[in-house]
């Protein structure tokens, strides 16, 4: 039996764009410069229309065409034409037959909308973002498949790589001390690569359409866009991310979870460059209001500025490349020099001492910085001190895809070994990669399963690897166990300490009139830092008088990156006062670290012996010298008061 439907012109009922349930019908509006556009019903599954609805001729303002249309939708989706070609709603929010990840089909014919459900507002109750400022920040970046996906990850089946598992997964990222969630591409895409078709489907990240051209045959077997990091529907969550059936309230309710922990959304959105600036303003104002995300880490190309100035989104996370300027530390630069820069220092790079003075303080207040050892397009932190070259063999690229600058260091061996000696490098190597992160005052990222050690086996352009390459290995939780509780420590003591994370960028001056600046530099002897090509070994002092804890305690970081152990001249701390070990990533004994308050006090608190590739953390002791020290002290020629003043003096002209 044949529908009637009637369409009306209602221009109360331009926006938003899409279709919008009203009443007893739908807001339609679709923007094209088609002169012919209207709206076609199809049936669940059916690719022939059983009803087109033309928008009426006073239906249209600009480019923009819209009616209000009543009638009998159930069991229906739809699509919209123009010029009689059809296309789909770009503001849809739901769309048929996606809910199978990687389902050959979805690659092929067109894509129909599922209309929205009538009264199904979701409940957010008291929800509120948690507002973590940027330097108290320790984001996490996940893959919303690849986070629970593996058998490992103790889950049910149904609820592997989807926004349920997620939410089953608060508990451990609590344990670890995360703050604040980052979330690869969420909306909907095509993860269906055909080589003949790369013009529709997108390109491989980093790839030249000629190249692709190339390599492929119309033969190539079907790949997938793992990552996906392609155009999309930026207005519907990915319903393969999903377990219910219903991806917009799944999602909503992994938010609403991670909220109520305290931890925040941030959600990768990326853009080609051929969207509209007023778009993709739409797209990011959508997910804010929509689905209470805390921001937006934009990739690919976007109106960074526009974004930055516009009033709904004052209060939301702007992450990216390219920034030039900010207003706060709301807006973040995705900071790649830090993460080439250390993983040189980490390697024993000459020259390479500037950089790290620069990066560990480099905090600015008008925009922040997130530092990571580790991103998605890259070695993970475990296949950075495992490989010296690419291994990208299963892209069927012929390994000539991904970066060759991965700045790795494999410590002796090649991959996968089973020698005592280059495992313990390489753990060490991680540590010291962990506290170079974590004691810099930048926002730190961490990616995920590098805390436990996932590999990718020297793949550094996983991009259609939807395996085990790729998916987290839970398991190495228990395989890697020592690597595990450092980080959870290393996280621990940057909280605890906000010297680590200070509110504004440290000076290096004595702008309280303290009698020393809130931090500075050092080396082999004290206040005189050596900068020449050849230094490999570098110490920082962080006052305490400049920390807001009521303790006030004092730090000192010594980095030795060289393959020769060296002394270090420590700063002078006041009488009764003492220098006592908090890090040495050469201590295997204890894991390289001691709980606070409990590692050793030193004997010679003028200087310090540093290990080869080690990085130690000394903190003031509230405790004082050893009896034996103090004695010894006392035994010699000339008061200790004489002795003290003598050394800071000498302190103070080398300043």
């Amino acid at each position: 039996m044949k529908q009637d439907y009637i369409a009306v012109a209602d221009k109360s009922r331009i926006y938003p764009p899409g279709v919008a349930a009203n009443g007893d019908g739908f807001d339609v509006c679709f923007i094209s410069e088609a002169e012919s556009c209207g709206l076609l019903l199809f049936k669940k599954g059916s690719r022939q229309p059983v009803a087109r609805i033309p928008f009426p001729h006073e239906g249209r303002m600009g480019n923009v065409h819209f009616m209000t249309v009543k009638g009998e939708f159930e069991g229906l989706e739809y699509a919209f034409e123009e010029d009689g070609k059809e296309a789909a709603d770009p503001f849809g929010r739901q769309f048929a037959g996606c809910g199978r990840w990687g389902h050959k089909e979805r690659g092929t014919g067109g894509i129909h909308t599922v209309f929205p459900k009538k009264g199904a507002d979701f409940d957010w109750e008291d929800d509120r973002l948690p507002a973590v400022p940027a330097q108290d920040c320790i984001i996490y970046k996940i893959h919303p498949r690849g986070f629970t996906k593996h058998a490992s990850s103790g889950l049910s089946p149904e609820k592997r790589g989807t926004f349920e598992g997620v939410i089953e997964k608060i508990s451990y990222l609590k344990e670890l001390g995360i703050t604040t969630l980052e979330m690869m591409p969420p909306v909907e895409f095509n993860e269906i690569i055909f080589p003949e078709k790369s013009e529709i489907f997108g390109l491989p990240q980093g790839m030249r359409r000629e190249d692709q051209e190339e390599r492929h045959s119309h033969t190539e077997p079907v790949k997938l866009n793992y990552w996906g990091y392609c155009s999309g529907f930026y207005f519907a969550p990915k319903a393969s991310y999903c377990s219910s059936g219903d991806p917009s309230a799944e999602f909503k309710r992994m938010v609403k979870a991670l909220h109520h922990a305290g931890i925040e959304l941030v959600i990768e959105l990326y853009f080609d460059g051929s969207e509209a600036p007023g778009y993709v303003l739409d797209v990011v104002r959508f997910w804010a209001m929509e689905y209470h995300v805390d921001g937006v880490h934009l990739v690919g190309f976007a109106p960074l500025s526009l974004l930055a100035e516009d009033p709904y989104l004052k209060n939301l996370k702007l992450w990216g490349e390219g920034w030039k300027e900010g207003d706060s530390r709301r807006i973040c630069e995705y900071n790649s020099g830090f993460m080439m820069d250390m993983r040189r220092f980490l390697k024993g790079d000459e020259g390479m001492l500037s950089a790290l003075s620069y990066h560990i303080r480099h905090n600015p207040d008008h925009m922040g910085v997130i530092n990571y050892m580790a991103n998605v397009n890259g070695f993970t932190m475990m296949d950075m001190v495992s490989y010296n070259e690419k291994h990208n063999e299963d892209n069927g690229e012929d390994n000539q895809d991904g970066s060759d600058q991965n700045q790795s260091w494999n410590c002796g061996a090649e991959g996968p070994v089973r020698k005592k000696k280059v495992l313990s490098l390489r753990l060490r190597q991680l540590k010291n990669a962990l506290l170079l992160l974590f004691l810099s005052q930048g926002t730190p990222l961490l990616l995920s399963g590098d805390e436990f050690g996932q590999t990718k086996q020297g793949n550094n352009n996983s991009y259609c690897q939807d395996n085990e390459i790729s998916w987290l290995n839970w398991g190495l939780i228990r395989r890697n166990k020592d690597l595990f509780a450092f980080v959870k420590q290393v996280i621990s003591f940057r909280k605890s300490h906000d010297l680590f994370h200070m509110a504004k960028e440290p000076r290096l001056m004595d702008y309280r009139g303290l009698g020393l600046p809130d931090l500075s530099y050092h080396g082999e002897k004290a206040w005189q830092p050596e900068f020449d090509r050849c230094s490999r070994q570098f110490g920082a002092f962080y006052c305490g008088d400049y920390s807001e804890d009521t303790e006030k305690t004092s730090f000192y970081t010594a980095y030795n990156m060289h393959w020769e152990p060296h002394e270090f001249a420590l700063p002078n701390l006041p009488k009764g006062r003492a220098w006592q070990m908090v890090f040495n990533t050469a201590e295997d004994s204890v894991n390289g670290f001691w709980p606070e308050g409990k590692g050793p006090v030193l004997k010679d608190q003028k200087k310090v012996m540093i290990g080869a590739r080690a990085v130690c953390v000394f903190m003031e002791s509230p405790e004082v010298l050893p009896e034996k020290t103090v004695r010894e002290k006392e035994g010699k020629t000339g008061s200790i008061f004489q002795e003290f003043f003598d050394e800071h003096l000498c302190d103070l002209v080398s300043a």
